[in-house]
Parts: structure tokens; C-alpha cells; sequence
């Protein structure tokens, strides 16, 4: 009783820390601020990141929360999950979200940020009622209806007759989500979309239902010694990600420590639109003893690929055709006759299993992993690919061990292709004190490792021909100053991409965060990044190596007028040196964000010059609920933005977004979607969401 009350007096006496599910709004922008790195690759981030967030979405029950599940969340450090977990066993359940507070080492800035991704149910809906029951009563139950479409046809929708259209399908962008859940207990759902320029229809022999892309998967967990068993589409992310990482890796950005760390979670449902980063079948983990589990998974799916045949002789056969695979594609996209060609050419059978030892502090297991593609992988020659994997099989085993002593979490994982090299890292993230955290890591991968599903911490997209070491600290001098910054020194031991001999870098960055009260938010980081790579003679035709280093700035400032009023400035300016020249890229974006009852707008103003695709500026626009968008700001113009959310009522809310870029100095746009006539582009985005 005397608990109760004093959780009751805490909750009574603090102001703005709400929470009892259903909870607040996670702060999207925020988060890919902190933990993510900024983009340098042309990947499609908005679908990468879109799982993420979907993940976010649905609360973690703070009494069952395991604690690989808080450090995934990336906001508390380990001696802060430490005391958490030291807390709840000494004291039992939690009472309520509001008993956070007396949870040691816990500051009010960490208790904000935590407080909407945890929930605490209520117990007298737990005690006694059956499971059929809480999926009635305690299941987030939701239909997500979205479309979008840039209002200038490209060029390639342009003309006479669709069967002459370069894209066969309509210019609208049509997506579908349902899903069912009761957080630690089951999940069902499916997904279902098509791009832009991607044709509804019905093609069986294609594996085509309506839409192009269709996802689906039933969960269930804790159910006996059954901790998790996923059927349908689903991701696994053991040690590390250097043979199994799902898609949840995060580069190097504002969060210096607890992104480092690879969060050894297991299976998870796969509900994200990227189109080449899951498994398709069945996946469960068992538990053999109190410290001994099993995980098992099975995958048979189709992969897009660019398939080639070849005729050969054989004297003691007749003649035979030969398929290969000469490249994998993985943009999702099925417009053209080109990209539909590619569309599921390729099995991918892919087994394996986790046997995993956990006791106290100590985690460590075994894995195993073995891929088998319907034809044999044939890549074409280049100077830079001789170590590419060929063949149709490949093979992984490893193992990962992590243990925690006191304020210092140890983590590692070795892995080996059995026909190749083999890749590990090894780290530590330590708690100095209360107010300073360091993280060390070491990494290296041979340049022949190859693990189709690996997610591992990286200069480079892939876990492979790489050697690096990282440094990463955070100093808090009080609740309004934080100090942050990393040095990460690499080196590729075989040539790659535009660099056509071995080479090394670094990167660094600084970061100081000034949050004088919870409605005013300052921050300024500068970044350098230093790399070789090619650059031909005048001469002649030879490649010889020179460095480019780019240097980022940015500043930012959020601050609240009042409860309803938001708004944020930042100004980007990046810089390029190479072959003696400087190129410069700058962004300047003003948000603001009004709540007015049922309605919220946020609208977003910025303005943008870069000399090159080099200076190309990413920075988070807010987007529908479950949506993610990070686009490129790139050449000279303004970007303009409106959304606005309406909740009609309990069940039913409603997000219309309209963007607009206008450029100087075009005659056309071209981009992924097109190419567009003028300097004009208008996109609009319109989304319903149903809650059962």
C-alpha cells in the first residue's frame, strides 16, 4: 500500500510525464536525429528505417521487457539497464510507469524519452482473463489505408498507348497495412503495396496477387518453453549482425555509444516495404533448460535477379542451357519491362539455427547459416569484385559471447564462410561514472566473407574488406550540457568501388548538446570524414588515388511556444575537398508545428543550394504515422511541406500531406520516379488509419 501511494504522489506531482497505453506519439524526427548516422549511400532509407519505426510503434511491457529488448531501444546506457532490471527484481512488478522515477541512476531527460515506448498493463485485466479474452480487450488492432502520387507525370507515363509506356503500371503509390497485436504475446498482420509506376493486376504464374509486393506473418511468444515462433515473413538478429543482422543496423551519428552495439533480439516479424531484407517461412525459438534455448529457421523465397543463360556442349549429354545469376537487384521496383524481367527470378533456400547460453551475465551462442540460390552466381568482372562470391551455396558458422561485469558490457562475435574468410568484432561500452560513457570497438572482415543477411557495424554497405577501429564517448556535465563525439579509423585491404587500390580513412565527429528546460532543445555537431578515391590522369587512362574530405555542420533548435506551438530551426552546410577544389552544399529548414484539438499541423519551409550530388543534404521530414521519409535535398531550390493530422475519433484518424520543390535554374527533374518536364514538383500523400 505504502508503494502505491507513493507511486500515486510521484504521478499527481509530475507534469507532462504521461502514460498509460494507449500512449503519446513517438518523437520519429527526434530519434533519427540521435541514433542514426547520416546517409551517404543511395539506399531507399525511408523503407529501411520504416521498420524501425514500426517497431517503436507498440510498447514495450516494462515487467516482462528483457534486456536485450531496453537496449534496443538505444536510450538507456548498460549500468542504466543494470538498475532497471536490479530494481524491478528486488521490488517485483511495476506498479506503474510513473514508479520509473525511483528507479536509481534514471534522470528526468532519460525518463521523458523512455516513458512513451514502455507500458505497464493493468494487472486486474491479466490475473484471470483468458487469452481469446485480452485479444478482445488489450489488442492494438489497426487497418492502414495510404496513397500518394506526385501530381507531374514523368516522362515515362507520357504516352499514346500503355503498351508502349516505359512504366506499365499508374503513377500512384498504394499501400495496405493490418495488424493485430498484444505486445509480448502474438502479432498477426500482412502487408501489401505497389510503387509508383508498378501495375495492379493478377498473375499467379508470376506469384502476382493484385498488389506486386505482399508481406505476412503470425507471431506468438511466451507460450510455454515456445519464447517466440514467427510464420511468414520475419528477421533475425543475433551477436552482432555479422551473419545474421535483420535490417536494424545504425550508422555512426549524434549517439556515440549505445548504437555501436549490435541488440542480440532474436526473431522478429518482418513488416517494412523494402523488398530484399527478410525471410520467408518459419522461425521459433525453444527453450531447453533455464539457461539453455534453440532457435531454428527455415526460408524459401524468391529474390529479384538479373538472370543470363549460356549454351554448353557436354559429350555425354545433349545440348543444355545454363542459367546464371549476373547481379542481384534490390530496389523493389517493377515498372519497366527491364525491372519486371528481374521480378522473382531466383530462389533463395536459407536454414540455420542459434543454440544459446545465457546465465547472469553472461550471453554467448552458436550459429549456423546456409543459403542456397536456384542457379549458380555468376558476377561480371570487374578490377574491384575478384573476392564476389560465385557459386550457388554458401555456408556460415560462428559464435558471439557477451558478458557484463559491474559498469562494463563486453560484446564479440566471430563468424567464418567455410568456403571463404572470416569476419569478427569485439567491443565495450563502459560507464566511467554517471555522467561519462565510452565505447570501444574493433571490427574486420575478409574480403571474401559473404553472409547474405548480416547487418554488422561498418564503414561500408557490406560486412566485407574491412578493417576499422572506433572510439566513442559521451560526457554529460549536468541536465543542460552534453558533450558527445567519435574517431573511427578504417582501412580496405582489396580495392572497392571507385577506389581501385587498398586504402584507409577516418571519421570524426563532435557534438554538443545545450537543453537548458524540456521545451528548448539546442544542438551543434561538426563532422569530418576523410577517403581515397579514383581520379584518371589527364595524361592518360590510368586511375590513381587522391583524398576527398567532406566536412558536415549542422545546427539545430527546437523550442515550444506553449503546449500547442513547436517549432524548430536548423541550418546544414557541408563541404568537399578534392583534386584541389572545394564544393559546398548548404540547407536551411524552418518547422512548425501547431496541435489545435483534433487537428495537428506541421509544416516545414527550406531552402537548399548544393554544387554536387556530393554536398546532397538528408535531413528527416515528418511524415504520416508509420512512415518514414529522408529525401535528398540536391541542386538549388525550396522545399515546402504541409501535414495535417485529424482524429475524427477514437477509431478513425486521417493525415493528408502535400509537398512541393521548386528548382532554380532546371528544365527538367530526374530522379528515381522519373524524369518530370519543368522545374516544378507536387507530391501529395493521403492516409487513414482504423483502430479496432
Amino acid at each position: 500500500m505504502k508503494r502505491l501511494l507513493a507511486v500515486a504522489w510521484v504521478a499527481c506531482a509530475t507534469i507532462g510525464f504521461t502514460q498509460e497505453y494507449p500512449r503519446q506519439e513517438i518523437d520519429v524526427n527526434q530519434l533519427i536525429d540521435e541514433w542514426y548516422g547520416i546517409p551517404e549511400l543511395d539506399l531507399n532509407y525511408s523503407d529501411l528505417y520504416e521498420n524501425l519505426v514500426q517497431l517503436l510503434a507498440h510498447p514495450l511491457n516494462l515487467n516482462a521487457a528483457t534486456e536485450e529488448q531496453l537496449r534496443f531501444l538505444k536510450i538507456l546506457s548498460p549500468e542504466q539497464i543494470k538498475s532497471l532490471l536490479t530494481y524491478r527484481a528486488e521490488n517485483k512488478d511495476f506498479v506503474s510507469v510513473y514508479e520509473l522515477q525511483s528507479v536509481p541512476l534514471l534522470d528526468t531527460e532519460t525518463l521523458h524519452r523512455l516513458a512513451p515506448l514502455v507500458y505497464v498493463p493493468d494487472p486486474t485485466t491479466l490475473l484471470d482473463a483468458r487469452f481469446l479474452s485480452r485479444i478482445k480487450t488489450q489488442s492494438d488492432s489497426y487497418l492502414l489505408l495510404r496513397s500518394g502520387r506526385s501530381l507531374q507525370n514523368a516522362r515515362e507515363y507520357n504516352t499514346t498507348t500503355d503498351s508502349s509506356a516505359r512504366f506499365k503500371g499508374s503513377p500512384e503509390n498504394v499501400y495496405m497495412r493490418f495488424r493485430c497485436t498484444v505486445p509480448g504475446e502474438f502479432s498477426v498482420g500482412f502487408t501489401a503495396e505497389k510503387d509508383a509506376g508498378e501495375a495492379l493486376r493478377r498473375d499467379p504464374a508470376a506469384q502476382y496477387y493484385g498488389f506486386d509486393y505482399f508481406s505476412f506473418h503470425a507471431q506468438l511468444q511466451h507460450k510455454g518453453r515456445i519464447q517466440n515462433l514467427v510464420v511468414g515473413d520475419y528477421q533475425s538478429q543475433f551477436g552482432q549482425g555479422l551473419m545474421l543482422g535483420g535490417i536494424f543496423g545504425m550508422g555512426k551519428g549524434g549517439e556515440t555509444i549505445t548504437t555501436v552495439r549490435r541488440t542480440n533480439i532474436g526473431l522478429l516479424p518482418y513488416t517494412s516495404v523494402y523488398e530484399a531484407g527478410f525471410m520467408r517461412g518459419a522461425a521459433a525459438t525453444v527453450s531447453l533448460t533455464n539457461v539453455l534455448s534453440v532457435t531454428a529457421f527455415y526460408s524459401n523465397t524468391k529474390r529479384d535477379a538479373a538472370v543470363q543463360s549460356s549454351d554448353t556442349t557436354s559429350a555425354l549429354a545433349e545440348d543444355a542451357e545454363t542459367i546464371f545469376i549476373s547481379s542481384f537487384q534490390t530496389t523493389g521496383l517493377h515498372r519497366t519491362q527491364k525491372e519486371l524481367a528481374a521480378r522473382h527470378q531466383v530462389s533463395d533456400r536459407s536454414w540455420g539455427g542459434v543454440l544459446q547460453y545465457k546465465v547472469g551475465a553472461l550471453d554467448a551462442g552458436l550459429l549456423f547459416n546456409r543459403v542456397d540460390f536456384g542457379a549458380s552466381v555468376t558476377p561480371r568482372v570487374t578490377p574491384y569484385n575478384p573476392f564476389a562470391f560465385k557459386g550457388s551455396q554458401n555456408q556460415n558458422v560462428g559464435g558471439y559471447l557477451n558478458y557484463t561485469f559491474q559498469n562494463m558490457t563486453f560484446f564479440s562475435e566471430y563468424a567464418r564462410s567455410i568456403n571463404g574468410g572470416a569476419a569478427y568484432a569485439a567491443g565495450t561500452l563502459w560507464s566511467l561514472s554517471g555522467k561519462l560513457d565510452l565505447s570501444l570497438l574493433f571490427r574486420k572482415f575478409a574480403p571474401n566473407f559473404y553472409a547474405f543477411y548480416s547487418n554488422a557495424f561498418a564503414e561500408g554497405s557490406t560486412t566485407q574488406n574491412e578493417e576499422g577501429l572506433y572510439w566513442g564517448w559521451k560526457y554529460k556535465v549536468n541536465r543542460r550540457w552534453t558533450f558527445a563525439g567519435y574517431m573511427d579509423l578504417f582501412r580496405f585491404p582489396w580495392l572497392r568501388f571507385r577506389a581501385y587500390a587498398p586504402t584507409e580513412g577516418h571519421e570524426g565527429l563532435l557534438r554538443i548538446v545545450y537543453q537548458p528546460s524540456r521545451t528548448v532543445m539546442i544542438f551543434a555537431e561538426a563532422r569530418e570524414e576523410a577517403k581515397a578515391r579514383n581520379e584518371t590522369s589527364a595524361s592518360n587512362n590510368l586511375y590513381h588515388l587522391l583524398e576527398a574530405t567532406k566536412h558536415l555542420y549542422r545546427v539545430n533548435l527546437e523550442y515550444g511556444i506553449n503546449q500547442a506551438l513547436h517549432l524548430k530551426t536548423r541550418a546544414q552546410l557541408s563541404t568537399l575537398d578534392f583534386r584541389g577544389k572545394q564544393t559546398q552544399g548548404f540547407l536551411l529548414l524552418q518547422d512548425v508545428t501547431l496541435k489545435t484539438g483534433p487537428l495537428e499541423w506541421t509544416g516545414r519551409y527550406a531552402l537548399f543550394d548544393t554544387d554536387d550530388y556530393d554536398n546532397r543534404q538528408y535531413t528527416y521530414e515528418k511524415d504520416v504515422w508509420l512512415a518514414c521519409s529522408m529525401p535528398a535535398y540536391y541542386g538549388r531550390g525550396v522545399r515546402k511541406v504541409l501535414l495535417i493530422e485529424y482524429k475524427m475519433n477514437k477509431a478513425i484518424s486521417v493525415w493528408l500531406r502535400y509537398g512541393q520543390t521548386r528548382y532554380v535554374g532546371r528544365e527538367e527533374i530526374t530522379s528515381s520516379s522519373g524524369t518530370i518536364a519543368g522545374a516544378l514538383q507536387n507530391d501529395v500523400k493521403i492516409q487513414v488509419r482504423i483502430s479496432f
